[in-house]
């Protein structure tokens, strides 16, 4: 029997990430004091400690920075192999994500992608990345 995946607990720090999402957009914190996008959400800028992090879109464009095939699962709902990958966007930030649309072995460091966003069963669209076709 396949398990679901769990669903993200979004909470005050998370929730415009994911109200982003559920209109189809990515969008990651911006720091108002040094002008560098934040991902992971953080309450202070790990770059220079500002307070002042609000949410803004970003293209949803970037390449694979790296990447891991996962062989085994850790998680109900993840079936192996899959690929978990850092993706450098064009404005400066690294996310994180799953890549999907391409088998594993077809992932490759400075590979084009772009985000698009599947529902999860039970809380709504989560972004994914896929090739740039």
């Amino acid at each position: 029997m396949d398990l679901p995946r769990p669903v993200p607990a979004p909470t005050p720090l998370t929730e415009p990430y994911w109200a982003a999402c559920g209109r189809g957009e990515l969008a990651l914190q911006h720091c108002a004091g040094c002008a560098r996008y934040v991902h992971f959400p953080e309450p202070r800028c790990p770059y220079c400690g500002g307070a002042d992090l609000p949410y803004e879109p970003v293209g949803g464009r970037g390449t694979v920075h790296t990447f891991s095939v996962v062989h085994r699962s850790f998680l109900p709902g993840f079936d192996p192999p899959y690929v978990v990958a850092w993706i450098d966007l064009p404005e400066g930030a690294r996310v994180f994500g799953d890549v999907t649309g391409c088998p594993p072995e077809a992932v490759r460091i400075g590979m084009p992608v772009e985000v698009h966003f599947g529902r999860l069963e039970g809380f709504g669209p989560i972004p994914h990345w896929r090739p740039v076709s």
